[in-house]
C-alpha cells in the first residue's frame, strides 16, 4: 500500500514538473509566431483604365485578410477601390496594411504587416476633380498662391473669427496692425510626380517643402511635411487640416476653427500673377 501511494505521489509530481516548465516557457517565443504571416502571402492587384492611365482601381486578393489601404490620396479599410483618379504622373508605390491576428499589448494594439505594389502612370487621360484645376492651373503645370492682401489695407486676408462662425472676424490683424511675418511670401502647388506644396516665406528664402490632399469631397485641404501654409509661423497655430470656404482660379479661402487661443482664423489667397 504504501509503495502504491509512493508512485502515485511520484507520478502526480512529475505531471505538474511539466505543467510548470510548459507554463514558464520564454514569451519571446509566442512573439516570434506573431510575425509568422509573411507579406508574400498577400495577392495585391491594380487595374488602370487604359495603358498608364491614372484611373486606377485596387483590390486584395487574398480571402481572410483583413486590412487597409494607403494609396497616397487617402486610407481606406477596405479590399477593393475602384476607379480612383490619380492628378499625377509617375511611378508610386501603393501599401495595403493587413491586421494580423495577434495582439501584443491589449485590443486596441494589433500589429501590422505591410504589402506593397506599384503603378506607373504616364498619362493624366481621365479629368480630375476641378478643385486641382483650381489649385495648380487650368494645364496642371502649377501655381504660385499670395497673400490677397497687405498690412493696414483694412480688407480680410489673415484674420482671427468667431470658433463657431467663420463669418464673424473678431480681428483684422493682417488687415490692420499686425500682419504675419511672412506675408510678403508666396507658396506653390502642383502635381509633377507627387502632391507636392513648397513655402518661401519671403521672395528671398529657401523652401520648405511638403506635400498636399484633399479629402474625398474637396471641403478640406491637408498639409503634410515639415512646412505649413503662409501665415502659419506667428499666432494662427493649427493642425495643417483647412476647410475650404472658397477655391477658384482666382482665389483661395481657408479657415479652422482651432486655431491657438481657442479661436477661429482665416486666410485668403490670390495667384501671383494677379498681385
Amino acid at each position: 500500500m504504501n509503495m502504491n501511494i509512493f508512485k502515485m505521489i511520484k507520478s502526480a509530481s512529475i505531471v505538474f514538473l511539466l505543467i510548470f516548465i510548459s507554463a514558464c516557457s520564454p514569451i519571446e517565443d509566442r512573439d516570434e509566431l506573431s510575425n509568422s504571416f509573411s507579406p508574400d502571402n498577400i495577392v495585391l492587384e491594380t487595374t488602370q483604365a487604359t495603358p498608364g492611365s491614372n484611373k486606377v482601381s485596387i483590390k486584395m486578393k487574398t480571402p481572410g485578410v483583413t486590412g487597409y489601404w494607403d494609396y497616397i490620396l487617402d486610407q481606406k479599410f477596405t479590399d477593393e477601390i475602384k476607379d480612383i483618379i490619380f492628378p499625377f504622373t509617375g511611378e508610386h508605390t501603393l501599401t495595403y496594411n493587413v491586421t494580423t491576428p495577434y495582439i501584443s499589448s491589449g485590443i486596441d494594439n494589433p500589429e501590422y504587416i505591410r504589402k506593397t505594389i506599384k503603378i506607373n502612370i504616364t498619362q493624366l487621360d481621365t479629368p480630375l476633380p476641378a478643385a486641382y484645376y483650381a489649385l495648380v492651373g487650368e494645364d496642371l503645370g502649377g501655381k504660385t498662391w499670395v497673400f490677397d492682401g497687405k498690412g493696414g489695407d483694412e480688407r480680410v486676408w489673415w484674420a482671427m473669427t468667431d470658433p463657431a462662425n467663420s463669418g464673424a472676424v473678431w480681428w483684422n490683424a493682417g488687415g490692420t496692425c499686425c500682419p504675419p511675418s511672412d506675408a510678403g511670401g508666396h507658396m506653390t502647388f502642383d502635381v509633377t510626380g507627387g502632391l507636392n506644396f513648397a513655402a518661401y516665406a519671403s521672395p528671398t528664402a529657401s523652401a520648405q517643402k511638403g506635400s498636399y490632399t484633399f479629402n474625398a469631397d474637396f471641403s478640406k485641404l491637408y498639409i503634410k511635411g515639415e512646412t505649413n501654409i503662409l501665415g502659419s509661423v506667428d499666432s494662427a497655430g493649427n493642425n495643417k487640416e483647412f476647410q475650404i470656404l472658397e477655391l477658384t482660379s482666382s482665389k483661395m479661402k481657408l479657415w479652422v476653427p482651432n486655431a491657438s487661443g481657442g479661436t477661429g482664423w482665416i486666410w485668403v489667397f490670390k495667384p501671383q500673377e494677379n498681385k
